[in-house]
């Protein structure tokens, strides 16, 4: 009797021990993925978050008609292949170069989106009743509107300067001075270009992130002092050098010196940018040293 009650007994404490094991193993687990999951969370919410990207080719997502990636790098090649027309924009019409090319970015992707890639349309300009070009179709505020359609990516700038100029509830925008970049980004918001609160935010943290307004002080003449200098450096349009190239007695011709733009070759001798392309057949704005061009 006393025999079967010891074995009893230690059948009793190998069940009890068998049993309790799995419940022990299970709760060490859970612990484990909580601290690991507590840890993830910790590291997670420890990371800043910027409100806008640098410019150390960083990728972005532009919402324009389209969502287009970008990179900053294809932001200041943007920049540099339409400045220049910018700036001719902004000695004929009063519009800032730096708002010019902000919009640019904005509305097109830098160039990637699917209205400029389709339609050369670099800003977002829709038909309305006096547009008799070509247009292409595409969804926006609703669906398939009308969207203007040009042959080049120039006619796009050029228009893009007539429809403000033209349209008089942008009017007020042009009370404000010309390199007044932060009124003129908040008064198209106002006029209703665009339904973005955000908009005018956005045209100024371009302008400010790529110094862009480098650009509306070359046309001023005013000194400039980049805001972001940690932006790569770019090519400059202050060459000064306006002498007629020595190997040509020819005063209606200029030998393109190192440095020069197209703005500033038309600044120098009291042209358009435009005019300047038209009489050399020019149908981009690249220019290469000893190059000779038409100025008279």
């Amino acid at each position: 009797m006393f025999k079967k009650i010891i074995i009893l007994s230690i059948i009793a404490a190998l069940a009890s021990c068998s049993s309790s094991k799995p419940a022990i193993a299970t709760t060490k687990k859970q612990a484990a993925v909580q601290t690991r999951t507590a840890s993830a969370k910790k590291t997670a919410s420890s990371k800043p978050i910027a409100k806008y990207p640098t410019t150390n080719n960083t990728t972005e997502v532009i919402q324009s008609t389209s969502k287009t990636v970008v990179t900053s790098d294809l932001i200041n090649n943007y920049v540099l292949q339409f400045k220049d027309i910018a700036m001719g924009n902004m000695q004929k019409y009063g519009i800032p170069a730096s708002i010019i090319l902000a919009q640019g970015i904005l509305e097109s992707g830098a160039g990637r989106g699917d209205l400029a890639v389709d339609a050369n349309n670099h800003f977002g300009i829709k038909c309305h009743n006096d547009w008799l070009g070509e247009s292409v179709r595409h969804d926006d505020d609703s669906s398939q509107e009308c969207f203007r359609k040009y042959t080049e990516a120039s006619e796009s700038y050029r228009d893009h300067a007539l429809f403000l100029v033209g349209k008089k509830r942008y009017a007020t925008l042009f009370t404000y001075e010309k390199d007044d970049y932060k009124s003129w980004a908040k008064g198209l918001r106002a006029a209703g270009y665009a339904t973005d609160p955000n908009y005018p935010d956005k045209l100024i943290s371009y302008i400010e992130r790529y110094n862009l307004h480098q650009y509306d002080c070359q046309v001023t003449g005013k000194n400039y002092t980049p805001i972001n200098k940690t932006a790569p450096a770019r090519a400059s349009s202050s060459n000064t050098n306006t002498n007629i190239s020595s190997n040509s007695n020819d005063p209606s011709l200029y030998e393109v010196q190192k440095g020069d733009t197209l703005y500033s070759i038309s600044k120098k001798f009291n042209l358009m940018v435009d005019d300047l392309k038209q009489k050399n057949n020019l149908t981009d704005n690249a220019l290469s040293i000893g190059q000779k061009l038409k100025v008279k």
